[in-house]
């Protein structure tokens, strides 16, 4: 039987190292692009990637950015920046991998969310509005795709410490790791461990996990 194909977006990124890593160890076949590869703001773009794959089994939307800052100092163009990349990126991108997985009549697509969602901090208004809309567009892609066998859900990784948060100072982060029951973050490699979990399973859809303790 030969492997299932697995398409992570932002594949540069620190997350997408782990889990492309675990799904490797899960005997995927994995497809990592980068944003040369595959720019997923750019519908022309995207629809030249998927074009080219012949089945896909599991497409993790991971692609994202920041651009952090006060609603009275922020740029129109690094709101849309966050919000094409996060959210437009994550739709396009679902839209394609959809045309291929109905085809087949099985396939899954996670969608990487951020506690920012529900409790954005300040200065992050563009980010956790992009994240919130993923979460909406996890619940209407799973009920409008559940009738043809394929599986959408939204996983929260929690606070990783990544290229994405290293700017942070030891006082944020600090202050960060008081939010959490025990004291600690998530890791890559936890986070990395469930998402690989999730996409073997077949009768899960619709649904958000968060992977840390904030309450």
């Amino acid at each position: 039987m030969s492997s299932k194909i697995a398409v992570i977006t932002g594949g540069q990124g620190d997350l997408a190292k782990g889990i492309a890593r675990s799904l490797c160890e899960a005997s995927f076949e994995v497809r990592a692009p980068s944003r040369t590869e595959l720019d997923v703001t750019d519908a022309s773009s995207v629809s030249r990637y998927f074009d080219s794959l012949e089945r896909l089994d599991l497409l993790v939307n991971n692609a994202g950015i920041t651009g952090d800052g006060l609603i009275a100092r922020q740029k129109p163009g690094d709101w849309s920046a966050v919000i094409d990349t996060s959210l437009k990126g994550a739709h396009l991108c679902s839209q394609a991998a959809a045309l291929i997985m109905m085809r087949q009549r099985d396939g899954h697509i996670v969608n990487i969310g951020s506690y920012s969602a529900d409790h954005p901090p300040v200065g992050q208004t563009a980010y956790a509005a992009a994240k919130a809309g993923l979460v909406g567009l996890t619940k209407s892609f799973a009920k409008e795709l559940g009738k043809r066998n394929l599986r959408v859900n939204c996983v929260l990784p929690g606070f990783l410490e990544t290229k994405m948060t290293a700017n942070l100072s030891e006082a944020a982060i600090a202050e960060a790791k008081k939010r959490h029951q025990l004291g600690r973050f998530n890791t890559v490699e936890e986070a990395s461990h469930f998402i690989t979990f999730l996409a073997t399973t077949e009768h899960i859809s619709g649904q958000v996990f968060q992977l840390d303790s904030r309450a």
